[in-house]
């Protein structure tokens, strides 16, 4: 089938200076988006089930139909499946399950079951192990996170109630690791908030490759300060939800790194010299080596410890040090000979790079100014590694080989659009999810060298769907701002008549190496943004300096001054995009989420000459607020650099507030506390200004747990924009 009509508009992949003004007229459907076809699933693509690579060519996948669930195993070849695993039908015990993850040789899996979320990744629930070929389960515990099984499948390590134990399958004896854990007080095998939330893991354990040691770390939070929310729910009284929160300048958990031996029975503590963080620990091929990074507070030193297990002895395997701050990643891979994969923008791009096991570099091995934005892994047989990249613009993501010497490099999936592969165990196979500005997710079969064997979906469905809908593409240009060419995509009404005068909407989020204007298929905040477009607006997004995938220098140009250059830039645009002759100078507008709320407050507060109305959705308004890990990382601590903090911080300017604002915060919100708009009230108050608020109970970060939530909110959001901006 062709495209749709207003899909086949040609994507305008355009850099100049200012945005082109020629008239531009779609051909469109007639129906107008409503918010609630945006909110019930309308325009919700077909996806793929998250898929698990397993041994040899084949990938498994949880199915559930009615009230069965199964795991599937596929073939990558042919895509049938050729096994049933595990299906709940078969268990006495096991209603049904919602997780699972294989042991090293695929002949049993741990099932999750009665999952309660604790934080962004966190969770805990039931869990049993579960013998493939005689369909046997085994109760590994009741409200336990993060179940590992040993690599000789004879052990299962997971933690409880902040304790980490072991379960012998074989005669069910379980062991206790650590007996000091307490809430709020030690957590073993387990991260604390802010690694969680900024470290991006959840598990702080890992066997080596015998599962003879336990490596873990251990988080005394005693001394950090506690955060309260009060959690309304619907009983008579509110509960209170207590919790350790690091604040910027406040003092972190001390964390240590500590060696369990299953045959002592011993717990053998690691000393790694000073250091404030240790965001990874990984055990080399070598059964023997644990690797650990450390950080210091500072986050721009960091340092690849080999630990041995015969002595605990510790020597510095790699160092990296950068004047600004070295991000952490899961890059590190060990190749047979213990050689290793590493990723560092220490050429001021992200490339990767081939060490041996004494931390000398053999070879660099991608290398151009562009980032490298996936490791997928190296192939032995091949002698070639799998990487994605935006060689082909910073707004596009393409699939890449290259042998480990930095030859033959190979380009697998098209050049265009946003391109994210899930390779085959054995890296022989991959199934690449390509979408575009035009193109909804379309799912693929690939060999390892590039050829397209089979459309799995094509999302045509959503195409004839769409093709019913007034909606405009979006256009992607640059934007010369401050001396930098900013990557922007605009979208217009469909009727847009160049001789008329629009009123503005821009939307950003702004955060440090973030990307919003990606050449990729449209989530909600698109399909809102094209229905306000048919309302009359037009909406435009720009990465301003500090976002991402256009090198270090750039990303790294905010440090110390966090959302200075940030905010400069979104109000020169605004000014520069003002003197099209369609735009309305009087009707411009900005919205933001979290980082961007922010912005979006900075912008209307310094930018009250330009700005008219702007929208801030769970907003940082001082980042004294906001956790250490992140806003050192940028900022460094508010004792050293009080002005970096105050200068950007809209509670210390609430008086130059002139025009039409609306604040908006979940009180459940563990991530950016509501006590940032709460500040933020108390100081438009204290400057007698009038604006909105939209406070919702109990409510996450996201917004969005319970009926209707998303859909109020931004009808909420709506009828504030067509209030003030659409005259």
């Amino acid at each position: 089938m062709k495209y749709l009509s207003y899909l086949a508009a040609v994507l305008l992949l355009i850099s100049c200076s200012k945005p082109s003004t020629s008239t531009t007229t779609y051909t469109t459907g007639s129906k107008e988006i409503t918010l609630e076809e945006i909110w019930d699933g309308t325009f919700a693509p077909e996806r793929m089930n998250a898929l698990n690579s397993m041994n040899g060519d084949f990938y498994s996948l949880l199915n559930k139909k009615g009230g069965n669930t199964t795991v599937d195993k596929y073939s990558y070849a042919t895509l049938e499946k050729v096994a049933t695993i595990a299906n709940s039908v078969d268990f006495n015990n096991i209603n049904s399950f919602s997780s699972y993850s294989f042991n090293d040789d695929e002949t049993k899996l741990i099932l999750g079951t009665d999952l309660q979320k604790i934080y962004r990744r966190s969770q805990k629930g039931t869990y049993y192990a579960y013998d493939i070929a005689s369909k046997k389960t085994i109760l590994i515990g009741k409200g336990i996170q993060e179940p590992k099984f040993s690599p000789d499948n004879k052990n299962v390590a997971f933690v409880k109630n902040n304790n980490i134990f072991i379960k012998n399958l074989e005669n069910n004896i379980i062991i206790q690791v650590t007996k000091d854990g307490k809430t709020n007080k030690i957590i073993n095998g387990i991260t604390d908030w802010v690694y969680e939330e900024e470290f991006a893991f959840v598990r702080a354990f890992e066997w080596n490759k015998t599962g003879n040691f336990l490596a873990f770390l251990r988080f005394d939070e005693t001394n950090v300060p506690s955060f309260s929310m009060d959690i309304v729910g619907k009983d008579l009284y509110p509960n209170q939800q207590v919790f350790k929160y690091p604040k910027a300048g406040e003092e972190n958990a001390t964390v240590s790194l500590h060696l369990y031996n299953l045959s002592s029975k011993k717990i053998k503590n690691i000393s790694l010299g000073e250091y404030e963080y240790i965001p990874r620990i990984k055990w080399s091929n070598n059964n023997t080596t644990l690797v650990a990074t450390t950080l210091n507070r500072h986050q721009n030193h960091l340092k690849l410890h080999k630990i041995s297990t015969l002595n605990g002895n510790a020597s510095i395997l790699l160092q990296e040090k950068d004047k600004a701050y070295v991000d952490i990643n899961d890059n590190l891979t060990f190749l047979s000979d213990n050689s290793f994969i590493w990723t560092s923008e220490k050429d001021g791009f992200n490339h990767i790079y081939h060490y041996d096991f004494n931390g000398k570099l053999i070879n660099q091995i991608t290398k151009g100014n562009w980032e490298v934005t996936r490791y997928y892994g190296f192939n032995t047989a091949k002698n070639t590694i799998y990487y994605q990249s935006v060689e082909n613009g910073s707004i596009n993501r393409g699939i890449y080989s290259i042998d480990l010497d930095g030859k033959n490099k190979k380009l697998l999936s098209n050049k265009d659009g946003q391109n994210t592969a899930a390779f085959s165990k054995n890296l022989n196979y991959f199934i690449n999810t390509y979408s575009s500005a035009t193109t909804p997710p379309v799912y693929s079969l690939y060999t390892a060298e590039g050829k397209i064997l089979r459309i799995i979906q094509d999302n045509e469905e959503l195409k004839e769907t769409l093709s019913e809908y007034k909606m405009t593409p979006k256009e992607f240009s640059t934007i010369n701002i401050n001396g930098n060419d900013l990557n922007m995509w605009t979208v217009k009404p469909a009727d847009f008549d160049e001789n008329k005068k629009y009123p503005m909407l821009m939307f950003q989020y702004s955060g440090p190496g973030s990307q919003q204007v990606g050449n990729k298929w449209n989530n909600s905040n698109d399909y809102w943004h094209n229905m306000l477009a048919q309302k009359g607006i037009i909406v435009v997004c720009i990465d301003a300096r500090g976002t991402g995938f256009k090198g270090a220098a750039f990303k790294k140009s905010t440090y110390l001054n966090l959302v200075k250059h940030e905010t400069e830039d979104q109000i020169a645009a605004a000014k520069k995009l003002a003197k099209q002759p369609y735009i309305d100078e009087d009707n411009i507008a900005i919205w933001g989420w979290s980082f961007g709320g922010h912005m979006s407050t900075n912008c209307i507060l310094k930018g009250n000459d330009v700005f008219s109305t702007a929208i801030a959705v769970a907003p940082v308004t001082s980042w004294r607020f906001y956790d250490t890990v992140y806003t050192e990382r940028f900022l460094r601590t508010p004792q050293e650099n009080a002005a970096g903090y105050d200068d950007n911080s809209p509670v210390n300017y609430a008086d130059k507030l002139k025009g039409n604002y609306l604040l908006v915060h979940g009180t459940g919100d563990d991530n950016v506390h509501v006590q940032n708009s709460y500040r933020m009230i108390n100081a438009l108050i204290e400057a007698n200004k009038q604006f909105d608020m939209f406070i919702v109970p109990d409510r996450a970060h996201g917004i969005r747990k319970g009926k209707n939530v998303r859909l109020n909110l931004y009808t909420k959001m709506t009828n504030f924009i067509e209030e003030h901006l659409v005259k």
